[in-house]
């Protein structure tokens, strides 16, 4: 069998594993499926193009897609021109002070010379700062909060086309992943996870405590969508006359040509980015980057600035989660800080990319695909079973133990599966060529 009708009936057998949910559940469960998997497939690109390209082990991922998240509402949301008037220039202005602290703290490390003098200047300048920054920052952002806290109390967004937000996404992501690599990618492979999974729970501390900018754990819903409201659709007569030609009723024609529009716009935005991903694994750049993964210190001989490409990568690679996770806010249409965990957002993506096949995009795709669709169906699978196995038995704590296991099914499912790969199949479901 060649590599090619191989890897056509992997995906084929995906597909029909969606088409199934379709014909003996719901086609909204499907589509809802279809459209997880294709955004968590651009999760699986983002993290491959930084362990499969350069080795890069990032754990950090959660933070990079919380970060696309925030972008929705940066981007899409209306401004609160309350709150912008009670304490909006203080704590754009607070901001400013920091961020000049951090560059004249910066600056000075560079310009002095090393000793005494520049210590205390620098624990001088630096508490100087914070306590400024402070002192500017925290009455203006009490006095954003109180603006109608159980509605708003946050400044809001621009007021821009939600689609938007999703290049935005990438760029505040790139952004973070810059200043975080300009002083993590130093460390070895181990203490750059350790590091990264810090700064991630950093990064969603910050999305729960500071109300001003995202209203914490309150939420912000409403986010606007680039697809119709289904309540738009089903007061349409014409839309309510097409569904009815095809036999639906309004209701479950409208919640599918929504689910459908996403699932189009989704599958445009992975196309595009596994295009340019193939492009680069293909191109000089792409083969250097391997080859810096396989041995820096060769590539270092042969003149290459490691550090450098190194920074590259994992900036690209933030940059797609962070569009995977303004993607993922756009179709949940609210921001909620408090469901971003690692377990979800870091750890199964990472077993995507494993079991499809480090190193090779298409293998990250079908990864995604495939251990998506088993995360959202093998709980309800589980169910079924033990309820089928336990039907002979008589109430008791056995029974009750086991019916309660089911909850646990998608761990060992993943495990499972992770371990059955690793064993037969080491370098993923489609290799690295």
């Amino acid at each position: 069998m060649s590599e090619a009708v191989k890897n056509t009936g992997l995906f084929a057998i995906v597909g029909g594993l969606i088409l199934l949910t379709g014909f003996m559940q719901s086609w909204n469960a499907a589509l809802l499926i279809l459209n997880m998997g294709l955004i968590s497939a651009v999760m699986a690109l983002g993290v491959n193009l930084q362990w499969g390209f350069a080795g890069l082990f990032n754990i950090g991922v959660m933070g990079f897609v919380a970060l696309g998240g925030l972008a929705a509402v940066l981007v899409s949301m209306p401004p609160t021109p309350a709150a912008w008037a009670a304490g909006g220039a203080g704590v754009i202005a607070g901001l400013v002070l920091g961020a000049l602290t951090v560059v004249a703290a910066v600056f000075l490390l560079k310009r002095m010379q090393p000793g005494a003098a520049r210590n205390i200047t620098l624990i001088a300048l630096l508490l100087g700062g914070f306590f400024l920054y402070r002192a500017v920052l925290d009455p203006s952002v009490e006095a954003v909060e109180k603006v109608e806290p159980a509605i708003t109390g946050y400044l809001g967004g621009l007021g821009l086309p939600v689609i938007l937000a999703w290049p935005f996404g990438g760029l505040l992501a790139a952004g973070a992943a810059w200043l975080i690599g300009k002083t993590a990618l130093g460390l070895r492979s181990d203490y750059l996870a350790i590091a990264t999974l810090g700064i991630a729970e950093i990064i969603i501390a910050i999305l729960k405590n500071e109300d001003w900018l995202s209203r914490g754990v309150k939420n912000v819903v409403g986010i606007p969508r680039p697809v119709p409201y289904e309540i738009d659709l089903q007061n349409d007569p014409g839309f309510v006359e097409r569904a009815a030609g095809f036999g639906l009723d309004p209701v479950t024609a409208s919640t599918l040509y929504v689910k459908l529009g996403y699932a189009l716009l989704f599958l445009i935005v992975l196309l595009v980015l596994l295009w340019m991903a193939q492009k680069a694994l293909k191109s000089p750049w792409g083969r250097m980057m391997r080859a810096i993964r396989d041995n820096e210190v060769a590539a270092e001989a042969m003149g290459k600035d490691v550090t450098r490409r190194h920074l590259q990568v994992f900036v690209l690679g933030s940059a797609v989660c962070g569009i995977a996770g303004a993607m993922m806010t756009t179709m949940d249409g609210q921001l909620t800080p408090g469901t971003y965990q690692p377990l979800r957002f870091t750890f199964l993506v990472w077993v995507m990319v494993i079991v499809g096949g480090s190193g090779n995009n298409f293998g990250s795709v079908l990864g995604a695909m495939l251990i998506w669709f088993l995360w959202v169906q093998v709980e309800p699978i589980g169910i079924f079973l033990l309820d089928v196995l336990t039907s002979g038995m008589s109430d008791g704590p056995l029974k009750s133990h086991l019916l309660d296991s089911a909850a646990h099914m998608r761990l060992l499912t993943m495990g499972l599966v992770l371990i059955l790969v690793l064993r037969f199949s080491p370098r993923g479901l489609i290799p690295e060529k």
